[in-house]
């Protein structure tokens, strides 16, 4: 992989001056070579956090889009809004998302094709729900949900697509961390499924591992063979603490470039 991806998302936290002051403190920051870090603040910020970040080294996201371009959807975002405010990438699926406001399987993949349509990367998360893990079918979940949000999507759109594995068990104040061991199952068992679906452009596909990630725990991750980044949660939302995260994998991420 060219790059690692390093990311955290505010969810719906940091008001408008917060968010603008955290990405003020971010405009100066340079990751150590090959990680490319990225911050998915709330649309009240989304803007302002892209005009500040505009000339920086990270990349701003979305966290959420509807898949049409305008109309009567009340209460929603298009991807020519998000393209407006400047950002580069949207993030789709998450397990929130789909717990609590309706997202589907058949959702996220029309949302992926608007995304790639206005020249958005698309974050794709996926996740098994506890019932899922403790009864041993994690991995048909995943691969369903990875083959239903890439279906249709062509080979060389599959270049700007992000993959994020967030077990539901694991994200959350309350999450346990997934054991490396399973994560690399995991991850291991993905790149067969792109693969699958792309080719050799699947083995590209960087995909990202996202749950309880911490200070104690990011190395353990960003050092398994087909992990390419995180998707970090409260635990990046201090700036410093996002920055000192990223310096922590300086060494694994050049050992990735050189492999």
């Amino acid at each position: 992989m060219a790059q690692v991806w390093i990311g955290t998302s505010w969810k719906m936290n940091k008001e408008p001056a917060e968010a603008i002051a955290s990405a003020q403190v971010l405009e100066g920051f340079v990751p150590p070579q090959g990680i490319q870090p990225f911050v998915i603040p709330p649309f009240t910020s989304l803007k302002d956090v892209c005009t500040v970040l505009e000339d920086s080294a990270l990349r701003v996201g979305a966290q959420n889009m509807h898949w049409e371009d305008s109309g009567s959807w009340t209460g929603e975002v298009s991807p020519e809004m998000i393209r407006g405010c400047g950002a580069s990438m949207v993030e789709i699926g998450h397990s929130e998302r789909r717990q609590h406001f309706g997202e589907t399987d058949w959702t996220v993949n029309l949302k992926v094709h608007a995304a790639l349509r206005h020249g958005l990367r698309p974050l794709i998360c996926i996740g098994d729900t506890l019932n899922e893990y403790e009864f041993g079918v994690s991995h048909e979940t995943l691969a369903r949900q990875t083959k239903i949000a890439l279906h249709g999507v062509t080979r060389k759109d599959l270049a700007n697509v992000l993959i994020a594995y967030e077990p539901v068990w694991a994200i959350g104040a309350s999450g346990r961390p997934a054991d490396a061991d399973f994560v690399s199952d995991v991850h291991t068992r993905l790149r067969r499924v792109v693969q699958d679906l792309a080719g050799a452009e699947g083995a590209r596909i960087p995909l990202l591992y996202g749950g309880s990630v911490s200070r104690e725990n990011i190395r353990g991750y960003v050092g398994l063979a087909d992990v390419d980044g995180v998707f970090i949660g409260r635990a990046a939302w201090k700036t410093t603490d996002f920055m000192a995260l990223i310096d922590s994998v300086r060494d694994l991420a050049s050992d990735k470039i050189a492999a």
